[in-house]
């Protein structure tokens, strides 16, 4: 078996830092093409911060198949993607865990590395590996996830119109702008995947208040201690 690898955005280097010991992790850049990946190495666990490669990078400019050559390179085999959403409709309001099992990623460019060359592999996630992870997830979570949900992968990087998000709210249940990328470079590489999405917010229009800034990034924050208690039982039994 290989590693595991847990690819999150500006808070997977917290979670690393609480999930492996502080004494038992080392930074290690990767050379790959579209590279270098910059990387955490905890032994049996590979963290990949995807916005950190280096400095500040924006979801619509992420190279998601070096990432993923890097993480091959290294040895892993499995991806347990964790992913900031918005919440398409008012029953998915923050909070909510959902450990989807379909995408939407139709503007998402460029959406496979074989550019000159018909489909090579069918994207989706790997249906053994989520159902572990949802297994493992749901044991260990003070709140269950939800089995299954779409993902609507949206350009970004600015928010969606409340026109747009109820366009999308009668596909999908999340809106971000990195799983659907991430798990069709995952597919190609022969990783299996599986993604975590947390809802941080409602998106543009659902609530009855209009979306700010400053509601966004106060969603993200009183997320982030919860999943880091959940990740730090989940992860070391992921990676056994």
């Amino acid at each position: 078996m290989g590693r595991l690898a847990v690819v999150g955005g500006h808070s997977v280097l917290d979670v690393a830092l609480h999930v492996a010991l502080a004494d038992a992790h080392r930074e290690r850049s990767v050379p790959v093409p579209g590279g270098p990946v910059h990387l955490v190495d905890a032994g049996a666990v590979v963290f990949l911060q995807r916005h950190r490669q280096p400095g500040s990078v924006l979801a619509p400019h992420l190279d998601h198949h070096a990432h993923v050559a890097a993480l091959a390179a290294v040895g892993c085999d499995r991806v347990l993607a964790l992913g900031s959403c918005g919440g398409l409709r008012p029953e998915v309001g923050p909070g909510t865990t959902m450990v989807i099992d379909d995408f939407v990623a139709l503007a998402a460019q460029p959406d496979s590395r074989f550019l000159d060359e018909r489909a090579n592999a069918v994207p989706g996630f790997d249906p053994g590996w989520r159902a572990r992870v949802l297994e493992t997830w749901n044991r260990h979570a003070a709140t269950p996830a939800v089995d299954g949900g779409v993902y609507w992968q949206a350009t970004g990087p600015r928010f969606e119109t409340p026109a747009e998000i109820r366009l999308m709210a009668a596909f999908a249940d999340l809106v971000g702008m990195t799983i659907g990328a991430e798990c069709v470079a995952a597919a190609e590489r022969g990783l299996a995947y599986a993604a975590v999405c947390v809802v941080d917010n409602y998106a543009n229009g659902v609530a009855t208040t209009r979306l700010t800034v400053e509601e966004f990034e106060r969603g993200k924050a009183e997320n982030v201690g919860t999943l880091i208690d959940t990740l730090r039982r989940v992860v070391p039994e992921l990676a056994s």
